[in-house]
């Protein structure tokens, strides 16, 4: 009586856990990277809408795919702070390379080199998120969400 106790726990512990596939590719550097497409997303502490908000992000907030729930519509991601959330996948594309600014607040340029005027942007500050346009050496040519483009040492940025 008591194994079947116990198997019927584990059936019951199976059925109502979270199925989570770790992602595995034959390129991990740009395999797993995917990028918020709409202008604002929620992150999530687990898989579906009736988890709660961790934070919100922006277009081409950059992420790195872990997981995915079993029915595949939802990716578990790491940002650039190595957390670890849930989004919708709807959310999401894997068609442009996206960055983040990693230090408290950088400079963007006009062209790509510190000989460059800084451009009428104005610096970037930390999490900041854009689209990588271009790579000329270690710097690279990026769009903010509302078109304006300028060019951002890669040291300063996380890329995916």
């Amino acid at each position: 009586m008591k194994k079947v106790f116990i198997i019927m726990g584990l059936m019951i512990f199976i059925a109502t856990s979270v199925n989570v596939v770790n992602v595995v590719s034959a390129n991990p550097v740009c395999a797993n990277a995917v990028c918020v497409k709409v202008p604002k997303a929620n992150l999530r502490v687990g898989p579906g809408t009736d988890h709660k908000v961790a934070w919100q992000v922006f277009k081409y907030m950059p992420f790195k795919k872990v997981g995915v729930c079993l029915n595949g519509n939802w990716y578990a991601v790491k940002d650039v702070d190595g957390d670890v959330n849930w989004i919708y996948s709807g959310l999401l594309s894997t068609t442009y390379r996206c960055a983040v600014v990693k230090k408290e607040r950088v400079n963007i340029r006009t062209g790509p080199g510190t000989n460059f005027s800084i451009s009428a942007m104005g610096p970037a500050k930390m999490y900041y998120s854009f689209r990588v346009l271009e790579e000329r050496g270690v710097w690279r040519r990026v769009q903010d969400e509302w078109g304006r483009i300028g060019w951002i040492h890669s040291n300063f940025l996380w890329i995916q």
